[in-house]
């Protein structure tokens, strides 16, 4: 699907049914709970390696910084220690968010592929990693940090901007998920057009599943809310089915074949 006709569908949408879109998630939920618990396990799983690979450069620096002022190095040494301290958090830093955002990216994305799977009762591979294999690597990654610096200046103006992109940038997953051919830009481009469109009604929707999830996962000793989590997640995917909709079945078995050769 090529960007001219997903614009035309989304300038040319029809207006969506709140009630019908909330208990269709209700429904794709009992379909999809675990694949959803699967990937936040490996989000988390993941997360791990990552989190010890910044820690060791920070710990090595800090410690090399404590020493200087230990033996009594002149302020010079000491000055010049703290800026490459300094520098080397920062780097450290942005690593960190450019990977875990990569990371939570890829894996949503690939979770939105499973989801069509159940939804439509296709046969497929539940692959979790499919966006970080070598054709879509690098786009995962540039994608996941366009996400983090996006939602990072919306933070920093003030947070209110946050609430408007937050939709737009969780429809940039699920453009990416059905539209991996798709420039960086263009994708991004999509989702601000579609969250724009659908603004009103994608918020009240992924407002209303994520309270749910977390109330009644709280409910569940706690641990459940990893379970429901990925409740939140759904109406992105099923807004985006009414108003963009799917290649054709040559489109998907074209594709459903890629999978398999990866």
């Amino acid at each position: 699907m090529n960007t001219t006709d997903i614009k035309n569908r989304i300038v040319n949408a029809k207006a969506l049914d709140f009630g019908a879109i909330f208990n269709q998630s209700i429904e794709l939920f009992k379909k999809v709970w675990v694949q959803g618990l699967v990937t936040l396990l490996l989000n988390l799983v993941l997360a791990i390696p990552v989190i010890m690979v910044v820690y060791i450069p920070l710990l090595f620096f800090g410690f090399m910084n404590a020493l200087t002022f230990e033996n009594g190095y002149d302020t010079h040494d000491s000055t010049s220690m703290g800026v490459v301290f300094g520098l080397v958090f920062i780097v450290v830093y942005i690593f960190l968010i450019v990977a875990m955002s990569s990371i939570a990216f890829g894996l949503k994305a690939a979770f939105y592929r499973i989801c069509k799977l159940k939804d439509l009762e296709q046969i497929g591979k539940e692959d979790y990693f499919y966006f970080f294999k070598k054709p879509y690597l690098s786009k995962t990654i540039k994608l996941g940090a366009s996400f983090a610096g996006i939602a990072i200046l919306a933070t920093m103006l003030c947070v209110l901007p946050l609430i408007y992109v937050i939709i737009p940038l969780s429809f940039s997953v699920v453009v990416y998920a059905f539209n991996p051919e798709l420039s960086v830009l263009e994708i991004i481009t999509l989702s601000f057009e579609l969250g724009n469109k659908k603004w009103l009604i994608s918020f009240g929707l992924i407002f209303m599943t994520g309270v749910l999830a977390w109330i009644v996962g709280f409910l569940m000793c706690g641990f459940g809310v990893y379970v429901t989590k990925s409740f939140s997640h759904l109406p992105a995917y099923l807004i985006y089915k009414d108003v963009i909709g799917f290649d054709d079945e040559s489109d998907q078995m074209r594709r459903i074949e890629q999978l398999s050769t990866f």
